[in-house]
């Protein structure tokens, strides 16, 4: 006899309850984290027993690698469907963070999980995997503008870190503000086209005047006076 209390079971296919696990544990890495999220508290939800989740993922560390995957993928082909041939790299600076923000916007959940960090066992290590994806994306970006300013090639990546890094910073604070204002707070978020057109405004002038070989200023020696500048 049933309990009263108990999960209603569900027959499903092989994919669909993998992909109802999928779901449940998505939001509840993306809310928690992924040390708070208990495979107990998962199986509930799905109304399974603990060796269902076993025989589809191996345990919760193989669930949270197939979330994140799924997840970063979907971000990289939103990043490679933004940018339409032949535009310019000022354009294409401006689509890419566009494109970012569709993410957040239409995929918050996955956006929180991938900002949470990663335990250590997990392949994308311990590092928000959506900064580096979107670093990945302009750093190559980046590539063709530097070739054509006549950059040497291996200190592309030292730029791309700094606009990966910029970018998604830009993309959290952006998707705070729409959270504060879905919660009644005073707070007027702008829009996703303003974002990304004075992001690309700060970022692509400052890369135009870039100096092609910047001279360390060096540090003051011992018992130097530092004049103010």
């Amino acid at each position: 006899m049933t309990e009263p209390n108990s999960p209603r079971k569900v027959r499903m296919s092989r994919s669909e309850r993998r992909l109802q696990l999928i779901e449940i544990a998505r939001a509840s890495f993306a809310h928690r984290g992924y040390d708070a999220t208990s495979i107990e508290e998962i199986t509930l939800a799905a109304g399974i027993s603990k060796p269902v989740l076993y025989e589809h993922f191996g345990g919760k560390e193989g669930l949270y690698q197939v979330i994140v995957d799924r997840e970063i993928n979907l971000l990289m082909s939103t990043l490679t469907e933004s940018l339409p041939a032949h535009v310019s790299p000022r354009k294409a600076l401006e689509h890419s963070i566009v494109a970012l923000l569709d993410y957040l916007e239409s995929n918050p959940d996955g956006y929180r999980l991938l900002a949470h960090q990663s335990p250590l066992g997990v392949s994308t290590g311990v590092f928000s995997p959506v900064i580096g994806e979107v670093t990945e994306h302009l750093t190559i970006l980046l590539a063709e503008v530097f070739n054509r300013q006549g950059f040497e090639s291996s200190i592309t990546p030292v730029y791309g870190q700094l606009l990966g890094g910029a970018v998604a910073q830009v993309g959290q604070w952006w998707l705070s503000e729409k959270d504060q204002a879905e919660r009644g707070e005073p707070v007027t978020p702008m829009s996703k086209d303003d974002v990304a057109a004075h992001t690309a405004n700060l970022l692509w002038n400052g890369l135009h005047h870039l100096e092609l070989k910047p001279r360390p200023i060096g540090r003051p020696d011992e018992g130097e006076e530092i004049q103010p500048s």
